[in-house]
């Protein structure tokens, strides 16, 4: 166990392997390849959660499943990222969005980013964040109104 002084969440101890490192870093954050996530404890299923750097206490992301905006991508790795990745199978890569939060003219607003998702090989807890140049989303809505 390793001890880790973070600003959202005090000292807390870290098991090595549940680490995961960004070998490039996150992009504007290269520098921070080392991140554990946290997430508060619920009894359903969990799709938010908090990407603490280990290099930089005062540096944490709020990521969440794409799946629970009723987004989802389809995916092509190069043979680059997917040797970076520690070539996964599919099953064994979580996608996740990093989310914004903003305020204009006094309200809140949390918008994803939709084209640098992060990749994370849960099995060999190797992350990345993959940018996109073209965002070709597949987006299921719900609750919309009658069609004209």
């Amino acid at each position: 166990m390793m001890k880790v002084e973070t600003y959202l969440f005090g000292n807390v101890d870290v098991s090595p392997e549940k680490v995961i490192n960004f070998p490039l870093g996150l992009v504007g954050f290269e520098r921070s390849k080392c991140y554990m996530l946290v997430h508060e404890a619920t009894s359903g299923p969990v799709s938010s959660f908090t990407l603490q750097s280990l290099d930089d206490a005062m540096l944490a992301f709020q990521i969440i499943d794409p799946a629970s905006l009723g987004f989802s991508y389809q995916l092509e790795l190069s043979d680059a990222e997917n040797d970076l990745l520690g070539v996964p199978i599919p099953e064994d890569v979580l996608v996740m969005q990093v989310v914004s939060q903003s305020e204009e003219a006094g309200k809140k607003s949390i918008t994803p980013n939709l084209r640098a998702p992060l990749l994370i090989n849960t099995k060999a807890r190797i992350g990345m964040q993959k940018i996109m140049e073209r965002c070709v989303p597949n987006l299921t809505l719900s609750n919309l109104a009658n069609p004209l």
